[in-house]
């Protein structure tokens, strides 16, 4: 893939993941494509400081992998008794008390839950291998812009755990409970036709049109007035977790906002 955010002076560049801003549309790399955009502890405080350090007029926010790979996982570094140098392993973890295993993964799951946030779209552009924690961070954006090469898998049980980087939520919501189970539980890939069919991926292109097809549906989202998505998108959020009433008057609350916004009258 070409880097469109190389002419640009990042606002975060390190442990393998690269912030720019272009106005409205801030782009989130990760740049480690000589081990797959492979994943560490490092890489998810840097990718929780993106989320940090991103600027109040951003509206939408392009996830992508340096190379061939999205990400292939975790490093697996981190299954050795040495694991990665200045970090623990998860060895070393899983000997913690109860309290100190839950803030560190509390603490990794940080980078992968603000993509979502209702102020901003996030969009994945995945090509390649998105495996186990790859898989997991194309989950934690609203959008998928898949290449036709991708393999999603999730091989976390295969290695005896369990997805824990906030996956398991909205892979359920797109895919439903019993494929996302036979997916996590086999840990078999998924292929672009697959992805689409599924409502996994939104749309799937040939890898050498995947930046352009994603910087389409930026454009057309930046083209719609923000506080309209902003509350669209925070309606479609919460409709999971209201009955049919409840959602009714959200939507009632939420329009009541925006024609009043409209009007230029006060609430």
């Amino acid at each position: 893939m070409a880097s469109p955010d190389q002419e640009l002076v990042p606002l975060l560049d390190k442990d393998g993941v690269r912030l720019t801003v272009d106005d409205a549309l801030a782009t989130v790399t990760l740049t480690n494509p000589a081990k797959r955009n492979a994943q560490s502890p490092a890489l998810w405080r840097a990718l929780a400081e993106a989320g940090r350090q991103l600027p109040g007029s951003v509206r939408v926010v392009v996830l992508r992998g340096e190379g061939k790979s999205f990400s292939a996982g975790l490093d697996r570094q981190m299954f050795t008794p040495e694991g990665i140098e200045g970090e623990p392993s998860f060895i070393d973890l899983a000997r913690g008390g109860d309290a100190e295993l839950d803030a560190a993964i509390a603490e990794f799951q940080e980078g992968f839950t603000w993509w979502r946030r209702n102020d901003v779209v996030s969009i994945a552009a995945v090509q390649g291998h998105a495996i186990g924690a790859g898989f997991q961070l194309a989950l934690a954006c609203d959008l998928r812009v898949v290449a036709d090469d991708v393999q999603f898998a999730m091989r976390e049980t295969s290695l005896g755990l369990v997805p824990d980087l906030t996956g398991t939520h909205p892979l359920v919501s797109l895919v439903g409970y019993a494929r996302a189970l036979e997916i996590c539980a086999t840990g078999r890939f998924v292929h672009a036709e697959e992805a689409v069919s599924t409502g996994l991926a939104n749309v799937a292109v040939p890898v050498e049109q995947l930046d352009g097809a994603v910087r389409d549906l930026a454009a057309a989202l930046l083209a719609a007035p923000r506080d309209a998505v902003i509350e669209t998108k925070a309606l479609l959020l919460g409709a999971q977790d209201r009955d049919y009433e409840a959602q009714r008057a959200a939507e009632r609350a939420a329009q009541a906002r925006r024609l009043r916004d409209l009007a230029g009258v006060g609430e």
